[in-house]
């Protein structure tokens, strides 16, 4: 039972790790303010950084990373363009950013509580990205 939740919950967290990436890779071209493309940008390095540790683990255990679902990142390019295309300004990445870290520390968090069994090194991953979710939506609140 260890294992098997361990693998689910890192199999979940390499997604949404690989979901960040991508949605920050959709938005950063379109900000403006230095400081904040420098915030955005660390975050971003630092959840590549989570993925390549969650890869390498899976990887050991002989298992396939996980994508994000199509709908999921379809969805997320859909109301990123729609909403900059009304308005493209930092407050609305700084919005965009927000409603994404919201839903990625949720999503985290409900994986954290679901696969209980999962090993200790497994958990403090997820719980280091839940904190660099929340950490970023911290960060941007001023441009909001």
């Amino acid at each position: 039972m260890q294992v098997n939740d361990t693998v689910k919950l890192l199999r979940e967290c390499d997604a949404g790790s690989k979901m960040a990436v991508s949605s920050i890779d959709d938005i950063i071209d379109k900000i403006s303010s230095e400081r904040l493309r420098e915030r955005v940008s660390y975050n971003k390095q630092q959840h590549s950084k989570i993925g390549n540790e969650i890869h390498s683990i899976l990887s050991a255990y002989d298992i396939e990373d996980k994508e994000p679902t199509p709908i999921a990142k379809g969805m997320s390019w859909l109301k990123t363009n729609v909403k900059l295309g009304v308005d493209n300004s930092d407050s609305t990445v700084a919005d965009l950013l927000t409603d994404g870290c919201n839903m990625g520390v949720k999503s985290l968090s409900r994986y954290l509580n679901q696969y209980k069994a999962a090993d200790t090194n497994s958990k403090q991953i997820c719980r280091n990205l839940i904190d660099l979710e929340q950490s970023l939506a911290d960060d941007v609140r001023e441009f909001l």
